[in-house]
């Protein structure tokens, strides 16, 4: 008997991670979902999952919620700017605890992306070799509901706006990626190992526009932008100006190839192909 923890359980990535290790036949009572907030975690506890409720800036919460446990789902934090800390926190925790393993969700080719956000990733993945705990790092691309989250309102305008240019991106739906978090925390011998994850087709944003329209009735295109501009109309759609300019330099990084992912690891480790993106848009405007 194996008890996995997964933190940021209420998440959209740690819960889905917690559905796909019950649907591979994980017992609920050895399953632990690390949360802030228990009220939010009321329909796993109905399923008979242990909630432990905590956060990441407090140890004794963390040491509370790593009792008996053997492994470790790290999901990584929201908090853009904390991330570190609070990684490494969870870190020390878990040497405390001598987990026997600690699978944490990174992003593509962490060690040398040029993505801003991949600045956090590494720094995480370097902590975890300092520690010395046998670790496992899932390096995801990115998530398709970053675009399907906006279907209605790119269907509403006509438009999707980015700075991508022709660049590919191999992004896969969380639910991939979480089923392929639980076969990996699952699994034995996965200790040293590194995947390197995206979706099986790759495509442009051009392609994104084209396969939405499709599924919509609704003819969408996509307009490329600079980098400058780009961040100017998401400032203008609402977001903070320094988030802005990580998604709009993102997009940069995508045009060059950063969030492009031909190794096969994810496919591999669902034991079918990625979800095609033209089910996940389906899905996203039933």
């Amino acid at each position: 008997m194996t008890s996995i923890l997964v933190t940021g359980a209420t998440g959209q990535l740690g819960r889905l991670a917690i559905d796909a290790l019950l649907a591979r036949g994980v017992a609920p009572r050895d399953i632990a979902a690390f949360v802030r907030d228990k009220a939010k975690a009321s329909d796993l506890a109905e399923r008979g999952v242990h909630v432990r409720v905590g956060s990441y800036e407090e140890a004794a919460s963390l040491d509370a919620a790593l009792l008996g446990i053997d492994r470790v789902l790290l999901v990584s934090g929201s908090e853009v700017g904390q991330r570190v800390a609070q990684h490494q926190n969870v870190i020390d925790a878990a040497v405390r605890a001598d987990v026997e393993l600690v699978a944490y969700t990174s992003i593509v080719r962490a060690d040398s992306s040029p993505l801003a956000l991949a600045v956090e990733h590494r720094a995480t993945e370097e902590a975890l070799a300092a520690s010395g705990l046998p670790h496992v790092l899932l390096r995801n691309s990115w998530y398709v509901e970053n675009y399907t989250a906006q279907a209605a309102q790119h269907v509403e305008h006509g438009v999707v706006l980015g700075a991508a240019g022709e660049g590919r991106v191999s992004a896969a739906t969380r639910a991939d990626f979480a089923e392929a978090a639980a076969a990996v925390i699952t699994a034995d011998g996965q200790a040293g190992q590194v995947y390197e994850l995206g979706g099986d087709a790759a495509f442009t944003l051009d392609e994104y526009a084209a396969a939405l329209s499709e599924q919509s009735g609704t003819a969408v295109a996509y307009r490329d932008l600079t980098v400058e501009d780009y961040a100017a109309a998401l400032v203008q759609a609402g977001l903070p100006e320094g988030y802005a300019q990580v998604l709009a330099a993102s997009d940069d990084g995508l045009k060059h190839g950063a969030l492009l992912v031909e190794t096969g690891d994810l496919s591999r480790l669902l034991g079918r192909p990625t979800t095609p993106l033209a089910q996940a848009i389906a899905a996203a405007v039933a």
